[in-house]
């Protein structure tokens, strides 16, 4: 199979949401049943940080979860661990600076699957895009809890830098974003948003999932 058009993964990055269980305020199943139904367009399981699940429990979770997103044609993205994408056969994988380059993952995972790497300057996407990344993550754009190892805050600075650049590839931000500070990201050149806690902490989740949806709709992506 041929590795997946840029311009169609543009499409899947538009509200991309990251959960795991220790995000969540209810069961992670019934949080992405309703994110899916307000329109998330891609989703990465995140099983990460305290108190998160491992080995059977954290494969189980991700079974569940997956079921969900190919029942509704939402790709299901593992955030990087490799031997979990490989078990579930997730449509790709995501992962930072400090894990296996994209080109190693490209040889596991074949040329069908979706890889994305987190990118925090210009050096860094460029090694990234050389070694097979179809997407680069920036961020964080604005502060966050929801990563425990989050880099400093950027502010949209990188994404305008590397789109200043050159760089074409598919860009999605994250960190902090909410509904009221969406359109900074995409005006910078993102072609999505990525959320956690916004989506999975909110009140209704369905209806935060559509107000993302609308607001990068907004920005013509």
């Amino acid at each position: 199979m041929q590795r997946m058009n840029s311009e169609h993964l543009r499409d899947l990055l538009k509200v991309y949401f990251i959960m795991g269980s220790v995000n969540c305020r209810k069961a992670p199943v019934k949080v992405l049943q309703e994110a899916v139904a307000g329109g998330i367009t891609m989703f990465q399981f995140r099983e990460k940080g305290t108190g998160s699940l491992s080995d059977e429990a954290r494969l189980n979770l991700g079974r569940r979860l997956q079921k969900i997103c190919h029942a509704n044609g939402v790709p299901f993205i593992v955030n990087d661990d490799i031997d979990l994408a490989i078990a579930l056969d997730a449509d790709g994988i995501h992962v930072g600076q400090e894990d296996t380059p994209a080109l190693a993952i490209r040889q596991l995972l074949g040329e069908n699957k979706i890889i994305g790497v987190s990118a925090h300057s210009f050096a860094e996407a460029q090694q990234a895009i050389a070694d097979g990344a179809d997407y680069l993550g920036v961020g964080p754009i604005y502060p966050t809890s929801s990563k425990e190892d989050a880099k400093a805050v950027q502010g949209t600075a990188m994404i305008e830098e590397l789109r200043n650049k050159g760089i074409t590839i598919p860009l999605v931000g994250i960190g902090g974003i909410t509904l009221q500070n969406v359109a900074p990201v995409l005006t910078a050149g993102a072609d999505g948003i990525s959320v956690i806690s916004a989506i999975a902490g909110a009140e209704d989740i369905t209806t935060t999932a559509r107000g993302f949806v609308y607001k990068v709709s907004l920005s013509g992506t």
